[in-house]
């Protein structure tokens, strides 16, 4: 009777045991249950073509959101795609980011934002690479967009780039200004180019191009008759500089350029904006835009912005010694030689 007992007690205290491990489980399992992890953050990016600035920029973009934390493949998810510098291509890109479900938009040039402007006012959408964000219909006011449309201008120091053709070329009485005529930032280029030329005292000489391939007949149309071209910031230009640059230089025509990366296709000179830096720019604006309890209403209100420092000198030194052109020890001195 006594080992009964015994044998009774002891199954009694493993069933007690039992029931006790039993609970601490499900206790355990209770406070360990892991919260959802968050949707990951969807980015478009359409990019009007595959030149220079506009890789900058982009590279630029992605940079500076990594700096702050948010890292393609880790928190964020880049769906990147290019128009290669056709605009037909832009709706159906527009359309795929959208319907990805895109929580912003970045576009970069002005064709890219025009399209994505005509499809969704949903979407948080920033720019850069666009020079007159009001005269191309982008947004109301630069102070004020007022939409769901801001960014950074790659406004050029105009001004700044034609004296320094004339510190280049002293004796320049004739230039031209050569741009792409359905672009509208390029034609505000001309007019600033322009007025600075007449304040200089030297003749400017309008020359419009409509596609690519009119530009190395353009250009020799010129021979001649100018001692310089002037580029704006052309997308159409900007995308066949090397063609540009080519026929310039076989007719014996330096060209000032609007930006480092047209330097680097062949143009002779410019003092202009660094694009990686405005995507890093444009990446603080859409951190802002991420984190926003509204976006949409912070996009309304967030001014568009512009580079105010930054800008370098580039010189291409291939270029400059095919044309024979003597630079001055003062450009030298604070030129980037490509």
């Amino acid at each position: 009777m006594k080992a009964k007992k015994i044998v009774s007690v002891i199954l009694a205290l493993a069933l007690v045991f039992a029931l006790a491990a039993c609970g601490g489980s499900s206790s355990s399992s209770t406070q360990t249950t892991t919260p959802a992890e968050p949707e990951e953050i969807k980015i478009g990016v359409m990019q009007f073509g595959e030149f220079t600035a506009l890789i900058n920029a982009y590279e630029g973009f992605v940079a500076g959101l990594a700096e702050a934390g948010y890292v393609d493949g880790q928190n964020i998810k880049i769906n990147y795609l290019s128009a290669a510098a056709d605009t037909s291509n832009c709706p159906t890109i527009a359309d795929t980011l959208i319907n990805d479900g895109s929580d912003l938009i970045f576009a970069i040039a002005t064709p890219s934002v025009a399209c994505i402007k005509e499809k969704t006012s949903d979407i948080p959408v920033l720019f850069t690479a666009v020079t007159d964000p009001v005269g191309s219909g982008l947004v109301a006011s630069n102070d004020a967009p007022g939409a769901n449309i801001t960014g950074t201008s790659d406004m050029n120091p105009v001004a700044e780039q034609i004296n320094l053709l004339v510190e280049l070329l002293p004796e320049a009485k004739t230039v031209a200004v050569m741009y792409c005529s359905s672009e509208t930032n390029s034609a505000a280029q001309y007019e600033l180019a322009k007025a600075q030329l007449e304040k200089l005292g030297l003749i400017c000489v309008q020359k419009t191009i409509s596609a690519i391939d009119e530009a190395k007949s353009a250009v020799e149309s010129l021979k001649g008759q100018v001692d310089a071209i002037y580029i704006p910031t052309d997308n159409t230009l900007a995308d066949g500089m090397n063609i540009v640059a080519a026929a310039a230089i076989d007719c014996g025509i330096p060209t000032i350029c609007g930006e480092p990366g047209e330097v680097q296709a062949g143009g002779t000179i410019t003092y202009g904006i660094d694009y990686y830096k405005l995507g890093q720019q444009t990446a603080k604006m859409a951190v802002k835009v991420l984190e926003a309890d509204d976006p949409i209403a912070v996009t309304a209100k967030m001014p568009v912005e512009v580079q105010t420092e930054g800008f370098e000198t580039s010189l291409n030194q291939a270029t400059v010694d095919a044309l024979g052109i003597t630079v001055p020890q003062s450009i030298l001195d604070r030129a980037t030689i490509y």
